[in-house]
């Protein structure tokens, strides 16, 4: 037996340490800040402010939008689910018709 290594395997690659969750939660911003938006969105909606609560939640979504847009994929994070284009092009459907929606419903008397 030869203590040399067989030229046949393959090489062994260290161990990758786990990631701390500073660095884990930083890199998820762009998530987070969206759903920090659509939390709040939510409270005021259930607090009798629908107008503004949906507002909020409209421009929640359009933010989102913007920051798949425009960031690079590599800081994205979880916003991205599909293609640039494809997530654009639902989350702009979806700040849309929000607003919409936000506009039509009748103020409460």
């Amino acid at each position: 037996m030869t203590d040399e290594p067989d030229e046949r395997l393959a090489p062994v690659r260290p161990i990758r340490q786990p990631r701390r969750w500073g660095r884990l939660s930083f890199a998820q911003w762009p998530i987070s800040v969206v759903l920090i938006g659509i939390g709040v969105a939510l409270v005021m909606i259930g607090t009798d402010h629908f107008r503004r609560g949906s507002i909020v939640l409209s421009a929640s979504v359009m933010l989102a939008m913007f920051l798949r847009l425009l960031l690079p994929n590599s800081d994205v994070g979880m916003l991205a689910v599909r293609s640039r284009r494809t997530d654009v092009l639902v989350l702009a459907a979806l700040a849309i018709g929000l607003t919409i929606f936000t506009f039509w419903v009748p103020a409460p008397n």
